[in-house]
């Protein structure tokens, strides 16, 4: 007799979790809690709530994070101007702590003993729910059973269906995609199909959010965002949430062909992946946010921030979000973050985002002192002299006593 009683599992009405709710009840003869989120993914989550309860689950939670996400996960790790491996805007890892601190709250709530969630074993989600869920609760039990159960393919799946009644619609098979998707309000991602191939190009209907760059617009559209401490709070003049500003940005990226990604990454388990992004909007928030920031703040502070910033993609996308060293590492972000204020003008054109202007109140470009005309005597060039020497003075030594170059 399993001493599981009740598992709380994330839960999106799909094929794999409603196999897993199943064979959760039929596995530890549990309780079973549904958590569904809604974080931008673009479809209706709300039926949800019927397959669960045609499974008889009778505690099922349905939220709207879409806010929070935005607000709490996506704009602080945009104040650090976060890529992974130069690349990637990390759109499917900033989902993930959200979603584990939330299956933790839920289970606090319902008295349950464990959570469950329907990542592989190949992949890095499991490793950020799971980490995420033992920062927030460290002796909670996780179930994966995609690292128990023998149901490793599709037919497998569907067979399972069939033999227990769950509601499934089965027409889908026909339509089912061949990529596997996972979508929020930052990005969606496509793996699998003819992409496991990397030498094969991603068929054009294969994009979801944006037309090619050769389809889009011949005329540019300029687009201005508005700062404040580090966040966009505005665009083209109009206040905006921070779900709203990301749905807006991503319309206005989508329909000029940007934010399109093709790479192979690492993952943190070990293996390599390719796959295929859009992150329309994000794209257009990290140049936009380079831009202020190139006006607002310091060259220590920037430099700084650009050399703690590969630490801090790293930290997110193998999961350790809830970690102390990100944590750490947020503040000193986001103290930098506090003149980071004023608006920035951008020009959308074929794929391309590109910065035309910036200024801001907080701005540190003074224009008598960089200006190429008369400055009236507010940079001494003779300065400089001195300047040179002293930063030579160890080239001057070592050269001196014979160093060799090369």
């Amino acid at each position: 007799m399993s001493d599981i009683k009740k598992v709380v599992l994330a839960y999106s009405g799909g094929l794999d979790t409603s196999v897993i709710a199943k064979w959760l009840q039929q596995t530890y003869g549990c309780e079973v809690v549904t958590f569904t989120a809604d974080i931008g993914q673009g479809e209706e989550v709300e039926p949800a709530r019927a397959k669960a309860r045609a499974m008889g689950i009778q505690e099922i939670y349905i939220e709207d994070l879409r806010e929070e996400f935005v607000r709490d996960y996506v704009f602080p790790m945009f104040r650090a101007n976060t890529i992974y491996e130069g690349e990637y805007l990390l759109g499917t890892s900033i989902a993930r702590p959200l979603i584990a601190k939330r299956l933790i709250e839920i289970a606090n709530e319902t008295g349950a003993d464990a959570i469950s969630h329907g990542a592989t074993g190949k992949g890095n989600d499991q490793v950020r729910f799971e980490l995420g869920a033992y920062a927030l609760k460290p002796g909670v039990k996780v179930i994966a059973p995609w690292r128990e159960w023998e149901l490793n393919s599709r037919e497998k799946l569907m067979a399972y269906c069939e033999q227990h009644d769950i509601p499934v619609d089965f027409s889908s098979k026909k339509k089912k995609s061949p990529y596997s998707m996972d979508a929020n309000l930052l990005h969606i991602s496509y793996e699998g199909g003819i992409l496991e191939d990397p030498w094969a190009e991603a068929e054009e209907d294969m994009w979801r959010w944006s037309v090619s760059p050769e389809a889009a617009p011949d005329k540019p559209e300029y687009v201005d965002v508005t700062y404040a401490g580090g966040d966009i709070v505005a665009v083209n003049g109009k206040t905006m949430s921070p779900a709203e500003v990301l749905a807006e940005l991503n319309r206005l990226g989508g329909q000029h062909g940007i934010g399109r990604l093709d790479i192979v990454e690492n993952r943190y388990v070990g293996m390599k992946s390719r796959g295929c992004y859009e992150t329309p909007g994000g794209t257009i928030m990290l140049r936009a946010h380079r831009a202020i920031e190139s006006i607002t703040l310091d060259r220590e502070s920037a430099h700084l921030k650009d050399s703690i910033m590969p630490k801090y993609a790293e930290l997110i996308y193998n999961g350790y979000w809830w970690s102390p060293e990100r944590l750490a590492m947020q503040k000193l972000i986001d103290v930098t973050q506090e003149c980071v204020n004023g608006e920035v003008r951008l020009k959308l054109y074929k794929g391309n985002v590109i910065v035309v202007g910036r200024r801001s109140d907080d701005s540190l470009f003074d224009a008598s002192i960089a200006t190429f005309d008369d400055d009236a005597g507010a940079y001494d060039q003779k300065d400089a002299e001195g300047f040179i020497k002293l930063n030579a003075l160890r080239l001057r030594i070592a050269a001196r006593a014979g160093r060799k170059l090369s």
